[in-house]
């Protein structure tokens, strides 16, 4: 069998095999959900006291509840950053990046299937505040809002990286960054997660994007590609209109 297409069936291992690593990374959420089935009184007081306090100042400020809303239901809706995600599925196809559309595609799915099945075994209630301003189906832990903005985000990220001038990578990182943050605080403050569901929710995000990206890397190792570091220059070089020649398929 040829070497790249050995490679190939490896990267699928690979894949798997990231599943077993996103076990070990997601260990800080494990750790975070002992501490909530224990009820923990400083992460107690801390879910409280975020829950009393956001949602008080929602309530008494329409224009701010109209804007969150929007915001957290709209702009930063899971459906919208998986579109996002479609969509640049579609165009590492026309740019013929397979491996790195199976990795995007894979990457996302991965994350609504993991968030779902966290849900339904922890079962959290969400809080149950006086005069909600919102509601939403389903446990509480984790955020699946806060969970996709995180794989989403980081995934764009990794992805377009290479294509961006330095300028412009950056600029993508404070977006990226205000997103992630800004759903957390969104679900929060319209009272349908705990903070400590939006944490849950990031970590379980980044270290499944972390898990595969390292699995992709492996890829990359083992047919002689270069590696280099991800935050700066993406995972696959190539993309760059100045980067290295992608090899023959």
């Amino acid at each position: 069998m040829p070497p790249r297409r050995t490679a190939d069936l490896r990267l699928g291992r690979r894949l798997l095999t990231a599943v077993a690593a996103f076990a070990v990374a997601a260990v800080p959420t494990a750790l975070l959900l002992v501490l909530i089935e224990s009820h923990w009184a400083p992460l107690h007081r801390l879910d409280a006291g975020a829950a009393h306090r956001l949602h008080t100042t929602v309530r008494d400020h329409p224009a701010v509840l109209s804007v969150l809303r929007t915001l957290s239901n709209g702009v930063w809706d899971p459906l919208t950053m998986r579109l996002l995600v479609a969509a640049a599925v579609g165009w590492l196809l026309w740019r013929r990046a397979w491996r790195l559309a199976l990795w995007t595609a894979a990457t996302v799915t991965a994350s609504g299937l993991v968030g779902w099945a966290v849900k339904a075994a922890v079962a959290r209630a969400r809080p149950a505040l006086p005069d909600p301003v919102a509601h939403a189906p389903g446990f509480s832990f984790p955020s699946g809002h806060a969970m996709t903005a995180a794989t989403c985000c980081a995934v764009l990220l990794l992805v377009f990286s290479p294509v961006l001038r330095p300028a412009w990578r950056w600029a993508a990182r404070v977006v990226a960054a205000v997103s992630v943050l800004g759903v957390g605080f969104t679900r929060v403050a319209l009272g349908v997660h705990w903070a400590s569901d939006v944490l849950g929710g990031w970590l379980l995000g980044l270290g499944l994007v972390a898990a595969t990206a390292w699995a992709f890397e492996g890829w990359r190792r083992e047919t002689g590609r270069p590696v280099p570091p991800p935050l700066a220059e993406g995972l696959e070089p190539e993309l760059a209109p100045d980067g290295p020649r992608r090899p023959e398929e």
